[in-house]
């Protein structure tokens, strides 16, 4: 297994810590919808973890194609 060793793999990261972060959804306030922030903040944290995730692998596949070209 080939062990890939690009920076943008270290984006990975930002999922993880950020959810871990209570100071940002310490909070009743603001309420969307209804909902207390905790459980929209939440669902924001799904779409981060979607979007980092899809540019790390778009990232990956575009690298990994200019090297089988070159």
């Amino acid at each position: 297994m080939k062990k890939d060793r690009r920076a943008w793999n270290w984006l990975l990261v930002v999922p993880v810590v950020v959810p871990l972060v209570t100071l940002f959804f310490n909070a009743d306030e603001p309420r969307l919808a209804g909902f207390p922030l905790f459980y929209w903040l939440q669902l924001a944290f799904v779409a981060l973890v979607v979007i980092v995730t899809t540019v790390v692998y778009q990232l990956t596949v575009r690298a990994e194609a200019k090297s089988d070209v070159a």
